[in-house]
């Protein structure tokens, strides 16, 4: 089993952007020392505290601080840029690191509707994801009439990212590798997944299915440790559900803590509001 890292780049309590940007970097050597396979960078947009607004930028920096891993994007938002710029983008790193490079590609905004707005300048927030891949590999591919130098002629993997059956059979009609975000979506993984593997068609890229599982994991010495730890990502996602985001924050002794630090930070809800948000939880 290979195993690989996907940064979104978040902040902690009080740490700047670029604390934050040398520490992704300080990760990467790290992982790399330990042979991992890949090491992903994601791509939100007016989050304060995930610094990942500028992926492809944050890519070439880990590459040029880095020796063998593979890094990428996990993944390019494409519907938010021109599939040819991308193609210009990555062709250009792919030259700089070859052999190096992987674009992964997802269909959502990566941020709210309002900035989706902003960063497409339309409202058609739903434009075409399958035509934009085949876009860009046909600049990769540099057969046809307009090309993109220097990415024409050359060979940067594709993954189509996900978290739903949708996803699952455009990747295995174009016989993509798929990366799956269990992470975020553990109910439809098992489907999606499926769904991918018995549709698969093989493609000059992949003769078959190849997926990849993205999934949150604490490590520690311990489970009573690893616990603990976990808090800090319980009290990220409450703040990101309630609107009231601060980075991550320290770990708690226990979920208990979260939930009584929780309850008595907001005095302001009517028990019945509580009870409905930890239902969501």
């Amino acid at each position: 089993m290979k195993f690989s890292v996907l940064n979104l780049v978040p902040l902690r309590q009080e740490q700047t952007y670029k604390e934050v940007m040398d520490g992704m970097i300080r990760l990467a050597k790290h992982v790399e020392s330990l042979s991992y396979e890949r090491y992903w960078i994601a791509e939100h947009h007016n989050m304060k505290y995930i610094a990942s607004s500028a992926t492809q930028l944050l890519i070439q920096h880990t590459l040029s601080q880095t020796n063998n891993i593979r890094v990428g994007s996990g993944g390019i938002m494409l519907p938010n840029h021109s599939p040819y710029i991308i193609a210009e983008q990555f062709g250009t790193l792919e030259t700089l690191y070859p052999n190096r490079v992987d674009l992964g590609l997802g269909r959502a905004p990566g941020t709210d509707m309002y900035t989706a707005r902003a960063i497409r300048r339309t409202d058609n927030l739903n434009p075409n994801f399958a035509d934009d891949i085949d876009l860009l590999q046909e600049y990769f591919e540099g057969d046809g009439e307009v090309k993109a130098y220097p990415a024409a002629k050359l060979e940067v993997p594709l993954y189509i990212l996900g978290s739903s059956t949708d996803s699952a059979y455009l990747a295995a009609s174009l016989g993509l590798p798929y990366s799956f975000a269990s992470h975020f979506a553990p109910s439809m993984m098992e489907e999606a997944i499926s769904i991918y593997r018995s549709n698969f068609k093989p493609s000059k890229v992949l003769t078959k299915p190849y997926v990849i599982l993205c999934a949150n994991a604490i490590l520690a010495d311990s489970d009573e440790e690893a616990q603990k730890l976990a808090t800090t990502q319980l009290q990220s996602f409450i703040g990101i559900v309630t609107g009231n985001s601060k980075g991550l924050l320290p770990p708690l002794e226990n979920d208990e803590s979260v939930w009584e630090n929780f309850v008595s930070s907001y005095k302001g809800y009517h028990t019945l509001d509580l009870l409905l948000f930890s239902l969501k939880i």
